[in-house]
């Protein structure tokens, strides 16, 4: 008889190498927590002046939108990407070592991008260059999938390398920009790329990986999902991209009324669509089973968010002054990106260690201390409550949540399969 070798315990940097997962959501987790901790001192400082962070370099706004929007979530897309995405396009997967360049330099530019913000722009330029022509070669690496795939259905595929190219045109706006001293456009950049890359790539894999969950824990509930329903999803997203344009311009004051009024009409009718369908996905049966429940409430926030959207629309031509848009942003920012990130990585990350797929009391704590910081964040952006005290707070407590989960996760990625099997 002879015994199986015993499994190594210890973590080691090597083991991040293991599978192409391990490496996307391992840099992704640093850029994460490393842009959560500036920004939490950042507001912190603003709000006691006790910190004196150094502000030489790109405006914080500009730095903090950019990290967000594309600093880490398109890592944490590799993750997904080169580990379902040949599943879903029947090809051959990608090794670590043919994916590692492009990862490596999206994550060493955005952290040089985030020192850029405190000490140089040039500086943060060159970091973000890097990091641009890594998300070039990772797209084109993923491109390279669906042209090779011979997948009866290559929908989503297709989707999501179409939302690649709105990324890649963004980031390089967002940098061009910059150099110009156009902060506004680098702004529109990024609120491009957020809305028409990220949000399109999110709603894809909902709309392919929520119901077919569901069904898998809940067989009650068919995993509806027709063709129609992805367009719609694009749309609803896609919508807010061409408005960030379409707000830019100088437009006649009777014009600009009546575009307010479309657009807080649309935003009414998608927000309530997108609650119907998150019920209609099973979110009352499926908020009984934690990890589960996580995916449908970060769907829920997309609805949300168009709600919130569409009073503030209401509210601007009622009083025709400014409005508190930064709430409906950072519902979708925090309250549905962040949401489904945590709720998806969490469940890659539990399945390919060897654990049992399920949210115990450390993610589904994490993931509840999520949900009050982001009614919190949301909060703080509407006028009689918009208090530096509460920002800061907000900030404070996304760090907490992002440092326990990605410390957590981390300590996973570089650890052997608990199983013992290979990946």
């Amino acid at each position: 008889m002879s015994s199986a070798a015993p499994l190594d315990p210890h973590w080691r940097l090597r083991y991040i190498l293991l599978a192409p997962h391990r490496l996307g959501f391992s840099l992704a987790a640093v850029v994460l927590i490393a842009a959560s901790l500036w920004w939490a001192l950042v507001q912190v400082d603003r709000a006691t002046g006790a910190i004196g962070l150094p502000a030489d370099g790109t405006p914080p706004l500009i730095t903090h939108a950019a990290l967000m929007s594309f600093g880490f979530i398109p890592l944490f897309f590799s993750g997904f990407l080169f580990t379902a995405g040949p599943r879903w396009l029947d090809v051959e997967p990608l090794s670590v070592r043919q994916i590692q360049a492009p990862l490596f330099m999206q994550c060493a530019g955005w952290l040089v991008w985030l020192l850029g913000g405190l000490f140089s722009e040039t500086l943060g330029l060159l970091g973000l260059a890097l990091a641009w022509l890594g998300l070039v070669l990772m797209a084109w690496l993923y491109a390279g999938l669906v042209r090779a795939s011979r997948a009866a259905n290559q929908m989503h595929g297709k989707m999501v390398r179409a939302a690649f190219v709105v990324g890649c045109v963004s980031v390089a706006g967002l940098g061009v920009s910059v150099l110009l001293d156009r902060y506004d456009l680098a702004l529109a950049w990024v609120l491009t790329g957020l809305w028409g890359f990220v949000g399109v790539v999110f709603m894809t894999v909902a709309h392919r990986m929520i119901p077919f969950f569901t069904h898998g824990k809940l067989p009650g509930v068919d995993a509806w999902r027709p063709n129609w329903v992805m367009g719609v999803l694009a749309l609803a997203v896609g919508a807010q991209a061409v408005f960030v344009w379409l707000s830019m311009g100088s437009w006649p004051v009777w014009l600009a009324m009546v575009g307010l009024m479309l657009r807080t009409c649309f935003e009414l009718l998608i927000g309530v669509w997108l609650i119907w369908l998150t019920v209609r996905w099973g979110l009352m049966a499926a908020i009984k089973i934690p990890l589960l429940g996580m995916l449908h409430i970060g769907f829920l926030w997309l609805g949300l968010t168009n709600l919130i959207a569409a009073a503030t629309g209401a509210w601007s031509a009622v009083v025709q002054g400014p409005v508190w848009h930064l709430a409906a942003l950072h519902a979708f920012t925090m309250g549905c990106l962040g949401s489904l990130m945590v709720a998806m990585v969490s469940r890659v990350a539990a399945g390919h260690s060897g654990r049992p797929l399920e949210a115990g009391a450390f993610f589904w704590g994490l993931f509840l201390l999520l949900q009050v910081t982001v009614v919190i964040r949301v909060v703080a952006a509407l006028p009689m409550a918009a208090s530096t005290s509460l920002l800061a707070l907000a900030a404070v407590l996304w760090l907490a949540t992002m440092a326990a989960w990605g410390g957590r996760l981390l300590g996973w990625w570089g650890r052997v399969r608990i199983d013992g099997n290979p990946g």
